[in-house]
């Protein structure tokens, strides 16, 4: 079989798609070597995939050195990781011969690493894909937002680095575009077109093979004993968006205590349960639960909108109250709203009245159960990482690997 060189960000809304892909990858045979930060060895390396990481705390500060809020300082932020990832990836690579990579589609340096070590690439999209046209008008939203300064500055500061990086590797850098979606000659893209924004714009190099959902990797015991189902509601921010979430939790205690709904909080990590006050009678909260399980029992998840947990809700045909925190949460808040898998709120000025009347309208209303059913089965009938693999294989077969 072949081996597989796997590049990938710091980020558990990159990596947690991929480990499903990479394990059947190595139960057909495949060897894999997959490069990211120490924080997340264990649970690649239960994959089976050898693991391989560069210094994370300088990723970040080569990212964060991009500057301000401006699309393209952030841009050139990722091309400042390059300094910090190429040269430990191609160190710690001098004696091996690979066959192929797959790189993260917005990790920055992906896809001149293909070009550096001369491999057939194939891009991996966690999220919503943008064709260049789309990611042109986006860009085009950034200069009209901002001063004209600021965006010759930014615009300075991108081809600056384009020029480091062909000075440094003899490689081209040929667009913004390249360096924020990392293009390759396929792209797995880990939704259904159904779920997809204009899924038409893409051609056939683009696998739509719909969300790879496996068990979260660092299970905990968790007692669903006694758990009312017929209207439970489950809600998280995600693993980064609670950390600062009091206010918000707050509004949940005041729209929801003391009803008839049964209602899971899981607050993460960094929360204290004590920091909270009192909690209603009918609230169970928690730093962590089993969200995959979880979510087979839910009746409505209320969520910050990340990509991985709207899918998972929605392969069980869940649906949502979506209060997007930034990210790409709000494209996914909208499409989730726009297919009517559920509501769309604003965390900015957040009332319990608000957040009451849309728990309201979700559970009176079959149609948002109905349609989030609808996009499950299209994410059931993808097959998720299993069509993945197959992509992966034939494509290989193209390349003659």
């Amino acid at each position: 079989m072949a081996k597989l060189l796997f590049i990938n960000g710091p980020a558990e809304g990159h990596i947690n798609p991929t480990l499903a892909v990479v394990q059947e990858l190595v139960r057909r045979g495949e060897e894999v070597v997959y490069f990211t930060t120490e924080n997340f060895r264990e649970r690649i390396e239960s994959t089976g995939a050898i693991v391989k990481t560069y210094d994370g705390e300088k990723f970040f500060q080569a990212f964060r050195g991009g500057g301000g809020e401006h699309l393209l300082y952030k841009i050139s932020g990722l091309l400042r990781t390059a300094n910090i990832v190429i040269p430990s990836i191609l160190e710690q690579t001098k004696n091996e011969r690979f066959d192929y990579i797959i790189h993260d589609s917005m990790f920055g340096c992906g896809q001149l690493l293909s070009q550096i070590m001369l491999l057939p690439a194939i891009c991996s999209t966690t999220s919503f894909i943008q064709s260049r046209e789309q990611f042109t008008e986006l860009l085009s939203t950034f200069a009209n937002r901002f001063p004209s300064q600021v965006q010759k500055e930014a615009e300075i500061q991108f081809k600056e680095m384009k020029s480091s990086i062909k000075q440094t590797y003899a490689v081209e850098v040929p667009s913004p575009y390249d360096v924020f979606w990392n293009p390759a000659p396929m792209t797995i893209v880990y939704t259904t077109k159904l779920f997809q924004p204009h899924a038409d714009s893409f051609d056939e190099s683009y696998k739509f093979v719909g969300p790879s959902i496996s068990k979260r990797f660092s299970m905990e015991p968790f007692n669903f004993a006694g758990i009312q189902e017929e209207k439970l509601i489950y809600i998280s921010l995600g693993t980064i968006s609670s950390n600062n979430a009091l206010d918000f939790y707050h509004v949940c205690f005041d729209a929801l205590g003391n009803t008839e709904y049964s209602i899971i909080l899981s607050i993460g990590r960094q929360t204290k349960i004590e920091t909270l006050g009192p909690i209603p009678s009918n609230f169970m909260v928690k730093p962590y639960v089993p969200q995959i399980d979880l979510l087979q029992k839910t009746k409505l998840f209320i969520t910050h909108g990340g990509m991985n947990s709207t899918s998972e809700a929605l392969y069980y045909g869940v649906p949502l109250i979506v209060i997007p925190t930034g990210k790409d949460q709000p494209a996914i808040a909208q499409r989730v709203s726009e297919l009517g898998a559920g509501v769309r709120l604003s965390m900015e000025g957040l009332t319990s009245t608000q957040l009451k009347d849309a728990v309201s309208t979700v559970f009176s209303n079959e149609s948002y159960r109905l349609k989030a059913v609808e996009i499950g089965k299209s994410f059931q009938d993808a097959s998720g990482y299993k069509q993945a693999v197959d992509e992966i294989e034939k494509y290989k077969l193209q390349q003659g690997i």
